[in-house]
């Protein structure tokens, strides 16, 4: 695995390089995905069954086709292994408990004037969840996705996932079952993203998209973000490590593969204070390839997007981080809440050494569904708000509009807006 020091000549280049690890050809792509969702506008089903049949290679001969049914998901969830269906359920219960957590509550303030002003909190009508499927389906994504829509209080959720050659994750519908998810349509792709945006025959128009998904998705879900709401634009996973000589570098090893072996484009990204760490979590790290399942996507991420940076001090290093701002981020440092305070930007962090990265991905209770290359300057991880909405609360008295009106017609009359300030004042002149 690459090193590079701080302190070499050529740094400012490779740690560039690093910084520019999420572009993609979304203009590339973009121009594909706008036919895509004008067909599923224009045609709906028609274009729907189409497009399943040239990306997902079978046939859809009926709309009915499309839906999968409760009875499948019942028994897909009743076929799994009693173990693997307890970790759902452990999963599930943690995940929701943390989500609750969340919950925004509205609020009245009432003012000694009679002015009373607040907020409303409302979930939205309809949830578009976009999970991917096929025999490489995530039933994580789907319970990361559902259950804050479900704490939130939606009452209809649309789950679209492809199923290349017609084959349908069990597994996945045995989340969705547990879920209690009734609409699961079969479809991928920014076909499903389009559908859920704008509706067909079959498939519902709902109010925000959430979910991950490769290029086309993220592509539709920029496209048709102001239809609808979207949770973020994800990139390839990612993962960052902070690690200083009290590390062990088979755990360092192994956790930045956990990241490489999702994606030929995913980034592993370590940065420490000891020479000695970086090179033997170097030699770790080849040996480890050796041992995946997915050597040779893990290899690929490893060789093209992963790097260790040997930093001059710990302080150096987190000024790194925060520039990377990871998807994930693990402090592997003998007291890693004494850098909490220090760390801006990461989607989730975790502290210490008995808390690998996978531990979020499944079980913490934390959301999986992160903001990637960067984004966590500015984005937050999915949570229970995504599916809500605020509304505001006025409610003036004779006596407020009265201390009020004439400062709130004033400013009205600068920006030449009359009627504004007419509204107002009709008021005050019936006093």
């Amino acid at each position: 695995m690459k090193i590079i020091n701080t302190k070499d000549t050529n740094f400012k280049s490779e740690f560039d390089s690093i910084l520019a690890r999420a572009k993609s050809d979304i203009k590339g792509v973009s121009s594909i995905v706008m036919n895509i969702i004008d067909e599923i506008v224009a045609e709906g089903n028609v274009a729907l069954k189409r497009h399943i049949e040239k990306f997902d290679k079978w046939e859809v001969k009926s709309d009915d086709e499309l839906l999968i049914s409760q009875d499948d998901m019942k028994k897909a969830y009743e076929n799994i292994d009693v173990k693997l269906r307890q970790a759902l359920h452990t999963a599930y219960d943690r995940i929701k408990a943390y989500h609750e957590k969340q919950l925004p509550k509205s609020w009245l303030d009432f003012e000694s004037n009679g002015t009373i002003l607040g907020q409303k909190v409302t979930p939205v009508d309809k949830a578009g969840l976009y999970i991917p499927g096929g025999k490489a389906a995530y039933p994580s994504s789907l319970l990361m996705n559902a259950v804050p829509a479900i704490v939130a209080g939606v009452k209809e959720i649309v789950v679209c996932t492809p199923t290349p050659n017609n084959e349908v994750n069990e597994l996945l519908l045995a989340a969705c079952h547990l879920c209690k998810v009734s609409k699961v349509y079969k479809v991928g792709g920014a076909s499903a993203i389009a559908a859920m945006a704008y509706g067909t025959q079959t498939i519902p128009k709902v109010d925000v998209i959430t979910g991950p998904g490769n290029i086309f998705v993220a592509t539709a879900k920029k496209l048709v973000f102001g239809e609808v709401n979207i949770d973020m634009i994800a990139g390839p996973s990612e993962i960052g490590i902070l690690a200083d000589a009290t590390a062990k570098p088979h755990y360092l090893a192994i956790d930045l593969l956990s990241q490489a072996e999702h994606d030929e484009m995913a980034s592993s990204i370590m940065i420490t204070t000891c020479d000695e760490i970086a090179s033997l979590t170097s030699k770790e790290v080849e040996e480890y390839l050796k041992t995946l399942s997915r050597e040779a996507i893990a290899r690929k991420s490893i060789d093209e997007r992963g790097a260790i940076i040997v930093a001059s001090n710990m302080e150096e290093a987190i000024e790194l981080m925060n520039e990377i701002a990871p998807e994930h981020l693990e402090v592997m440092t003998q007291n890693p809440f004494e850098l909490l305070p220090y760390i801006k930007h990461a989607g989730a962090i975790f502290l210490g050494e008995n808390t690998p990265e996978p531990i979020g991905d499944y079980i913490a209770g934390p959301n999986h569904t992160l903001p990637t290359g960067s984004t966590a300057k500015f984005y937050s991880p999915l949570n229970v708000e995504n599916f809500m909405k605020k509304s505001s609360i006025i409610n003036f008295s004779k006596n407020a509009i009265n201390e009020l009106g004439e400062a709130c017609a004033l400013l009205a009359d600068t920006e030449g807006l009359t009627a504004h300030a007419k509204s107002v004042r009709v008021r005050l002149e019936n006093k």
